[in-house]
């Protein structure tokens, strides 16, 4: 059955609210996993200065993630069912691993100094933990859920490049947020991450189109194909911009320090939307799309009516905590 008006036109509206939420939390809490993921063993006073660069937004940047999820709940039960089916295991992994970087980011400045070093590796392990159950999840989301031991390595790929992704981004921030040996450090760390990251994008383009022939049809044989490519070529300039900057690095008074995350944050974009539009309108692909697994258009007014003021209040908040605690970070203090 053909749908038309609010029947059509309202799930497009939830799954690109959805989208956008993740997105953000990808960008957000991605540098904040980075740079848990990238604490060195060795350097006590590193690790400080590293962790007070997102104190004052990590726990903030995971309600996006909160956002995404309760968005794919609520306006999609069916689609949230399935995948929470598939991924009951590595959600939960995800899940310890963020209550570990909790309990460990409060736990490092009150717990006796001779325990400061377990927490920090409890925060590291955390991160990582976190970092690759995500990536094992859109490794498994992107094979369509396969139980066979392809997607299986393909989703243990992804778990790996994601993390570097991840890692990616936090250097990024670093670089930014940071000075002197440490800012050095963050630089190096940047560019090696960034050659797993670009390892694991170009994976995922090969693989895509050649597990579903509808994904392949899309981007190789629409009429829009040629302007398609501007997203790999784009992405691959951001890889080359942050590679080559970071190779002349330091500049004289922290000269575009800004644009190693900048450019991340457009590589971020740019997967996003060709995963989008990879898999619109399915959400969850080769089974279930949009409009399937939509709530009733009434039940997505009322869930309309408090996003509407539920998500200019979190970006109100998320722009007002980045403007206060801008510039370098210094250490964390508690009172």
């Amino acid at each position: 059955m053909e749908l038309t008006g609010e029947a059509y036109w309202l799930p497009i509206i939830f799954i690109s609210l959805m989208g956008l939420s993740f997105l953000i939390y990808a960008v957000l809490d991605g540098y904040d996993l980075g740079v848990g993921i990238l604490l060195p063993a060795d350097a006590e006073k590193e690790r400080d200065i590293m962790i007070a660069s997102i104190g004052p937004f990590w726990d903030a940047n995971e309600t996006w993630l909160v956002l995404g999820v309760g968005l794919l709940l609520i306006a999609f039960p069916s689609a949230h069912s399935l995948i929470l089916y598939h991924l009951y295991v590595p959600v939960t992994v995800m899940i310890i691993g963020l209550i570990l970087r909790g309990v460990a980011f409060d736990f490092r400045a009150k717990a006796p100094a001779d325990h400061k070093d377990l927490w920090d590796k409890c925060f590291k392990a955390g991160s990582l933990m976190a970092a690759s159950s995500q990536g094992f999840m859109l490794g498994m989301y992107v094979m369509g859920f396969d139980n066979s031991w392809q997607a299986w390595l393909f989703s243990g790929l992804s778990a790996v490049c994601v993390t570097a992704g991840f890692s990616f981004i936090g250097g990024a921030w670093l670089v930014l947020k940071t000075e002197g040996e440490l800012q050095l450090k963050a630089a190096r760390w940047t560019r090696r991450c960034g050659i797993l990251t670009a390892v694991g994008i170009v994976a995922v383009s090969i693989v895509n189109p050649l597990i579903s022939p509808g994904i392949f049809e899309k981007w190789f044989g629409s009429p829009v194909a040629l302007l398609l490519m501007v997203i790999p070529v784009v992405c691959l300039l951001a890889f080359v911009l942050v590679d080559r900057y970071l190779a002349k690095f330091p500049y004289q008074h922290d000269f575009g320090s800004w644009i190693p995350l900048a450019s991340v944050a457009l590589i971020f974009l740019l997967c996003f939307i060709g995963l989008g539009y990879s898999f619109f309108p399915d959400v969850v692909p080769g089974q279930i799309d949009i409009w399937q697994a939509a709530s009733a258009p009434e039940a997505l007014w009322f869930i309309l009516y408090g996003t509407v003021i539920v998500l200019p209040t979190i970006l109100f908040y998320t722009v007002f905590a980045y403007r206060v605690f801008w510039g370098k970070a210094t250490h964390l203090n508690y009172y």
